[in-house]
This record gives C-alpha cells, sequence and structure tokens, in this order.
C-alpha cells in the first residue's frame, strides 16, 4: 500500500516518511533509513524524518550517523530531554564520555527529577576513573530513588575505588536486599570484604550468595579463595575443584580476586591437571 502510495506521489516527503515508518516498524532499519532520506530530501525541515531516522541509525549501531540525524533535529524543533539523553547515548557507546555527559546534562536540565540521567552522568565519570565526581552524581539520583538497585551497586564500587569500605559495604548491601537474585551486586559485596581482610564475614556473604543464585560458579570459586585467606586449604581445594567442575572458564575470576593465589604449588597443580583432563 505505501510503495502504491510512493508510485503514486513521489515528490510526497510524507508519503515517503510513511513508508520509512513501515519499514522501521518491521525492523528494516536500511530500508527505512533510505526511504526517510528521500523524505528530507524533499523537506530539509522535516524533524520528525530526522528524528525518526536518528532512531534507525541507533539501532543498526550507526552512532555517529546518529548523532548527525539527532542534532538536525534540535536546530529544527524545541530541546527534549529525549533527544539529548539519546544523543548522550551514542557519544557513550563511542567513549566519548565528556561529549557524552555533556548532553546528559541538557537532559538533566530539562527534567530535574529524572534519576537515571545523573546515574548515567556518574557512569560516565566511573569509566575515566574520577570517582569523586561519581560519587556526587550519585548522591542527586539516590535522593530521587534511594532503592535503585544499579545506582546502590554503582555507589558502592565508587566507595570501594575510594577505600571507603564501610560505606561501600553499606551501598552493595542495600543492592542486595533490593535483587538478592543479582549476581553483580554479591560479587561486588563478597570482592570489597575479600580485599579489606573481612575473611569471615565474606565467607558468610558468599555462602548466601551461592543459596541466592542457585550456586553461581563464581561464588564456589570465590568461597574457595576466602577459606585459602582464612588457612583452611583443604576445603579450600574441594570448592576450587567443585568450581572446576561447574565452569573451568569461571577460574579467571578466582585468581583475579587475589593473583597471587598462582604461588601457591596446589592451586596451580589442580588447575593443570584438571585442564588435562578435561574433554576436548
Amino acid at each position: 500500500l505505501h510503495q502504491q502510495i510512493i508510485d503514486e506521489q513521489p515528490y510526497s516527503e510524507l508519503a515517503w516518511f510513511n513508508l520509512a515508518a513501515a519499514y522501521q516498524g518491521v525492523k528494516l532499519y536500511e530500508k527505512a533509513i533510505d526511504a526517510y532520506q528521500y523524505a528530507i530530501a524533499i523537506d530539509d525541515k522535516f524533524d520528525y524524518a530526522y528524528r525518526n531516522l536518528g532512531d534507525a541509525y541507533l539501532r543498526i549501531r550507526k552512532y555517529k550517523d546518529a548523532i548527525e540525524a539527532l542534532e538536525k533535529v534540535l536546530e529544527l524543533s524545541k530541546p527534549e530531554e529525549v533527544i539529548y539523553e539519546a544523543i548522550g547515548h551514542c557519544y557513550d557507546r563511542l567513549k566519548n564520555f565528556a561529549q557524552a555527559r555533556f548532553h546528559y546534562r541538557k537532559a538533566s536540565h530539562l527534567n530535574a527529577e529524572d534519576s537515571k540521567l545523573y546515574y548515567k552522568i556518574a557512569c560516565t565519570y566511573y569509566n575515566e576513573g574520577q570517582y569523586g565526581s561519581a560519587v556526587r552524581q550519585l548522591e542527586s539520583a539516590l535522593k530521587i530513588h534511594r532503592l535503585q538497585h544499579e545506582y546502590n551497586l554503582l555507589m558502592g564500587e565508587c566507595k570501594m575505588q575510594l577505600n571507603q569500605t564501610r560505606d561501600a559495604i553499606h551501598f552493595l548491601s542495600t543492592a542486595i536486599r533490593v535483587r538478592p537474585k543479582n549476581i553483580s551486586g554479591w560479587d561486588s559485596l563478597i570482592r570489597c570484604l575479600y580485599n579489606a581482610g573481612y575473611y569471615q564475614e565474606a565467607r558468610q556473604q558468599t555462602l548466601s550468595a551461592i543459596k541466592h543464585t542457585q550456586a553461581k560458579p563464581i561464588f564456589v570459586y570465590y568461597l574457595s579463595a576466602v577459606l585459602f585467606a582464612m588457612n583452611k586449604p583443604k576445603e579450600a581445594l574441594l570448592f576450587l575443584e567443585k568450581g572446576l567442575q561447574a565452569s573451568p572458564k569461571a577460574v579467571k575470576k578466582f585468581v583475579q580476586l587475589n593473583p597471587s593465589i598462582l604461588q601457591k604449588t596446589q592451586v596451580v597443580d589442580l588447575i593443570a591437571r584438571y585442564k588435562r583432563n578435561r574433554p576436548q
């Protein structure tokens, strides 16, 4: 039907726009892009065509093209939070965190109650290693939504990086309470406790993580690492072997927690023996 209308009205920007939207609706983004460009060629002030064109480019991860189209929307129409946020997202994907942050801030000026924007700004700072600046943005986000899992998790990670262990434990524990089956919260909390030398508490939390996450292999490995730190090598080797049986690839998380663990001959021998005997 849309193609028929195009045949009848080849110079109608609305006909091309509707054809493009139809393609976009069935995820034929390349065809949608071509049709939007025809619409824009007929009317280069057609802001909705630029808007949808930007979205289509974003869907196929052509972020530079998406930015160009979305900036045209800002030229032609009233500034909108969603457009600034979308441009910020594109820069984020391109790892241009300063520009991503600039556009997220523009969006937040239009909607100061959108906690997600403060979180996204915080992520850009975190990715640059500016943990103190990330904390300040997360404080704003948490004032609006105190129990958001992602906000507490990132705040905990920032506090860890700043060696503020007690605060890190508080925020990571909150993240776990909100989403007890989520692996990331347990992972961060156990790493925090382990690195701070709180081995008894780390052991307790690792057992809780195993219970709540249906014994994910990463936590079996973490339990082994904690038991080694508590000078319980027999138990530690037992859980290391269980981890190797469940997920050989996850052993890298075990080593990352404490690289010096590879100085233990028993550990190296067990990993090597398992690799030799593992079916190819």
